[in-house]
């Protein structure tokens, strides 16, 4: 027998392949589990994502028709836009227009309102003037008239029919011939008489009835308003019987008179009458006047 038959080796016995690769693939198994199970606990379990297809809008549109329409609106839009423009300032043109009418017709308004005062304070001054002439005139005449009137009352005729030779005047008139500018009236007044009576007539051949007295008037230097309104209340009021030669007799009232004519002494007048009858002279009871007025 062997020395070393009974001495037990030192040697590891050797391992066979298989064990090996189980060995190492048990190991590779759980270090892929120990892998994982580190890694879902360090990383939060994660939602599974839900996969959503977007479907695009399919478009169907006349792009053509669409961008005609919008530049047609544009141009609309802008054409009322000028329209409104012009409109407005058309209007305000109108204002500044209307404001600067109003000015000058207000302008003109007290120019003619001036005028107008100025002129009437003119007439009034010539109306003073010629009032205190006609005074004057009155007085003169009254100095002239006053001898005459005397000895024509206390002439008598010395024929034998014992008449008085002064002229007769009228009941309730003066007895005095009508002298100086009543002369020049009522003779003017008097070789009128068979001319035409004519609406607005003023002479020399023909006149209406205020148109009359103002041209005989004239004869004496003096201006009588044209309407017979007028003439009625352009001297003093007198009274139907105590009349004078030239005084103006109106019919209708005084101011408002709708004929005027000539006291002519004599209990007569002339005045132009209507179309039918001319210029006439006539008795105060032919046609009785309203009233009358004395302007020398």
């Amino acid at each position: 027998m062997s020395h070393t038959a009974h001495i037990p080796s030192h040697r590891k016995p050797r391992r066979s392949a298989s064990k090996l690769a189980v060995r190492a693939g048990v190991a590779g198994g759980v270090l892929s589990t120990l892998a994982m199970a580190g890694t879902a606990s360090a990383s939060p379990t994660a939602e599974p994502v839900a996969e959503t297809t977007l479907e695009m809008p399919v478009l169907d549109l006349d792009l053509g028709a669409e961008v005609s329409s919008a530049v047609t609106t544009a141009a609309e839009n802008t054409r009322l836009a000028a329209v409104e423009g012009e409109l407005t300032a058309q209007e305000e043109s109108a204002r500044t227009g209307a404001a600067a009418e109003a000015k000058k017709a207000k302008e003109d308004a007290q120019q003619k309102a001036d005028s107008e005062k100025k002129a009437k304070e003119e007439a009034d001054r010539k109306e003073a003037a010629e009032r205190a002439n006609r005074s004057s005139a009155r007085s003169t005449l009254a100095t002239a008239s006053a001898p005459a009137s005397g000895s024509d009352s206390g002439s008598k005729s010395t024929s034998g029919s014992g008449k008085s030779t002064a002229p007769s005047q009228g009941t309730g008139t003066v007895t005095a011939p009508a002298t100086g500018s009543a002369a020049a009236i009522v003779n003017f007044a008097r070789a009128q008489v068979g001319k035409a009576y004519v609406l607005g007539g003023t002479g020399p051949s023909s006149y209406d009835c205020s148109g009359l007295v103002g041209a005989a008037y004239r004869q004496a230097g003096i201006t009588l308003p044209r309407m017979s309104q007028q003439q009625s209340s352009f001297g003093t009021s007198v009274s139907l019987s105590a009349l004078q030669p030239g005084d103006i007799l109106y019919w209708g009232s005084k101011g408002n008179a709708y004929h005027v004519a000539v006291y002519v002494g004599g209990g007569k007048f002339v005045g132009a009458q209507n179309p039918s009858t001319g210029i006439v002279e006539r008795s105060l009871s032919y046609d009785k006047p309203t009233g009358a007025v004395r302007v020398l």
